[in-house]
């Protein structure tokens, strides 16, 4: 599979993690770059400037350190506000400003916000041509393939956004009425990518490298997105690109691989969030990585009251070291 281009930007390998509320921070973005993503795009930022300045925003703007190029996702329903959010976040690090119409949980909705803007065509060119005028970086778009089944619009949004100056489009294969529901379906995702010359990623159910390429193969996407598959699994980018590449399938992380990541994982947790916010931040993370292993409820139960850093690294090693055991007594 061939990288990608975003403006001056090579996304190599073009697998990519989605952005994700209260998902991709900074420490799990830079994990997933460390695990093989070409591209790591930022937790949606609010374009409501009141909320810039508090503590959460603050966290959401820290790009410091993190390598290039740097993707960071606006949401909002107003084309001057949108425009201002994006000259905030190029000014404080972001290279890339993605702007977020895929989101489908209904208190973002219900102000008129993410998937929701699909109902208003003509809105979403004054946002993509405002906020594109606004700043000298690549402007990308996620959406979803429409508000609902009878009402699928995504061939053309896509048509709007490339002749408003986007750079690059990622479609989920589900309307916002479908939420995660069900399968995804890529028909559409296909139908854009042959309306549009722009880049298309592939969004929705991508969860292994097989799949990865089946999207690929029928969609013809120039690159895919990943959001749920690499909760817990955040070695699935380096699994996809090294199978794309090679046809050749990477022998699953052992336990004592997998204590290793998740453990360096809580540690920057705690570090970036300070320790009390950090261990609870970490718990879904230790959910997901727990996530299909044996006697993982038993395990949850446990660790999800640990309060202490310590505890909570303890508990993680000991339940990561009896499975490395237990395979290798089977």
């Amino acid at each position: 599979m061939r990288p990608m281009r975003i403006g001056p930007f090579t996304i190599d390998p073009p697998v990519v993690l989605a952005p994700m509320a209260g998902v991709t921070d900074k420490p799990f973005r830079l994990l997933c770059k460390r695990m093989g993503a070409g591209l790591a795009v930022s937790e949606m930022t609010t374009a409501d400037p009141r909320l810039w300045h508090t503590s959460k925003s603050r966290l959401r703007m820290d790009h410091t350190g993190e390598p290039e190029p740097v993707a960071v996702q606006i949401a909002g329903y107003d084309p001057r506000m949108l425009a201002e959010a994006a000259r905030f976040n190029v000014d404080h690090g972001a290279q890339i400003i993605d702007i977020n119409m895929g989101c489908p949980a209904k208190k973002v909705c219900n102000v008129w916000s993410g998937s929701a803007l699909l109902q208003d065509e003509p809105l979403v060119a004054r946002i993509c041509q405002a906020v594109v005028e606004a700043v000298d970086v690549p402007v990308t778009l996620k959406i979803r393939t429409g508000w609902d089944r009878e009402h699928k619009n995504a061939l053309v949004i896509a048509r709007i956004a490339e002749d408003a100056g986007i750079a690059a489009l990622a479609v989920h294969g589900r309307t916002r009425a479908d939420k995660y529901q069900g399968e995804a379906e890529y028909a559409t995702i296909a139908a854009v990518k042959q309306s549009v010359c722009i880049p298309v990623f592939a969004n929705g159910d991508v969860t292994s490298p097989e799949r990865a390429s089946h999207v690929l193969e029928v969609t013809g996407a120039d690159a895919l997105m990943i959001g749920r598959g690499a909760q817990g699994r955040p070695w699935i980018f380096r699994e996809i690109a090294h199978y794309l590449a090679t046809g050749e399938t990477l022998p699953e992380p052992g336990p004592n691989e997998v204590c290793a990541i998740l453990c360096q994982h809580l540690e920057h947790l705690y570090a970036f969030y300070g320790e009390p916010m950090g261990v609870r931040i970490a718990r879904k993370h230790l959910g997901w990585y727990a996530k299909d292993r044996p006697q993982n409820a038993a395990f949850r139960s446990v660790v999800n009251h640990a309060e202490r850093a310590t505890e909570q690294l303890r508990l993680t090693r000991d339940y990561f070291t009896r499975l490395a055991c237990d395979a290798l007594a089977a």
